[in-house]
């Protein structure tokens, strides 16, 4: 419980304005190989925790949604709090990857 525990806090730690990516989140809770339990985290439990979901994506800067509707709604959150998001769904991680001290 403790991996979920941590995913959970730093995905709420995750400041408007930036972004964060699986593999990274899952490092910092613990589990270097988790990006995958962290996807799960997120579709499990964001409405309960009232996760900012759209904040996380994939280590190559992508949205990961395929799905047109999730894609959109992704997309549209991040460029609300200001981050350039192309029409492929790339964001610069030089840019808007927030990195926390924890």
């Amino acid at each position: 419980m403790k991996f979920t525990d941590e995913v959970v806090r730093i995905i709420k730690s995750i400041p408007k304005g930036n972004v964060m990516t699986y593999g990274q989140i899952a490092k910092l809770a613990g589990s270097p190989r988790g990006a995958r339990q962290v996807v799960r985290v997120l579709h499990s439990m964001s409405k309960k925790h009232q996760l900012p979901w759209h904040r996380v994506i994939n280590a190559k800067g992508d949205i990961g949604f395929k799905d047109e509707e999730m894609f959109a709604v992704q997309k549209l959150s991040l460029e609300s709090e200001g981050i350039a998001v192309s029409p492929e769904g790339k964001i610069n991680l030089t840019v808007y990857q927030y990195w926390p001290e924890c």
